[in-house]
């Protein structure tokens, strides 16, 4: 059984699409998603629309992220924390949130924190930040000790996470397998390549493998559409598209 795993689409509809398709060459039965589907993207309405097609039609299991939760219900203090962090960022999230429709910003406040699924015996739990908070950032490179220490009290064999942007992975002393997904829509990376996760199951005897894929899309697209969206900011953000230095747009 193979399962695609994606995350962070930021309303990148191009990116979604082009991950798709991959994930059906690839043969993938079902698709987890781990969330942030729209905010500060090209297009944030269409990409949400696209996902209630994909849950319609695929093995499709999709949770909250933490811009899913932001953008459900509009709030000014959320909007001054988010301005305090990034004005750029400040900007899309009023944007996005006077784009988006009531039965839109309604489907991302119904999506589950977490999900705990098993196949084959393999316990399975899908978190967007971390199992503790969904904006805790799991980046490569962490001491171990601190892996362990952000999934204690989980008991899951897997767990898949995102937020972060970047791809990584970890084997704890618990035995426990940990896996960022990386970002379809808006990788951290000077390379402007999606990134998801492929997890090949033998249900035989219940072992796995886990690998990383790289897809290009049309990100010169998806960067113009962007920057057409033309609040404060966005033709930085669409630059971040093509090449991203930094969390942040500047």
């Amino acid at each position: 059984m193979k399962i695609g795993i994606i995350s962070d689409i930021h309303g990148n509809l191009e990116a979604l699409n082009t991950v798709m398709e991959d994930i059906e060459k690839e043969g993938c039965q079902k698709i987890f998603c781990l969330g942030d589907i729209a905010m500060a993207g090209p297009e944030p309405s269409e990409t949400i629309r696209k996902i209630h097609d994909l849950m319609s039609k695929k093995d499709f299991h999709i949770i909250q992220g933490n811009t899913d939760k932001m953008l459900s219900v509009f709030s000014s203090d959320t909007h001054k924390e988010i301005e305090a962090t990034n004005k750029i960022m400040g900007n899309a999230y009023l944007a996005d949130s006077k784009l988006l429709n009531e039965e839109e910003k309604r489907f991302l406040k119904e999506l589950k924190p977490q999900e705990e699924i098993t196949l084959s015996g393999i316990k399975i739990l899908l978190v967007h930040g971390s199992p503790r908070r969904n904006n805790e950032n799991i980046y490569p490179n962490m001491p171990i000790e601190e892996i362990e220490e952000i999934i204690k009290g989980t008991d899951a064999d897997v767990i898949y996470c995102g937020h972060t942007h970047i791809p990584c992975g970890y084997q704890t002393n618990t035995e426990q397998t940990v896996v960022n997904a990386g970002s379809v829509g808006r990788p951290f990376s000077e390379k402007p390549e999606s990134c998801y996760v492929v997890m090949d199951i033998n249900e035989s005897n219940s072992t796995f493998k886990i690998t990383h894929k790289f897809v290009k899309y049309d990100v010169e697209k998806s960067s113009r559409k962007l920057k057409e969206r033309n609040f404060e900011g966005a033709d930085k953000l669409a630059k971040m598209l093509l090449k991203a230095t930094s969390r942040y747009p500047e």
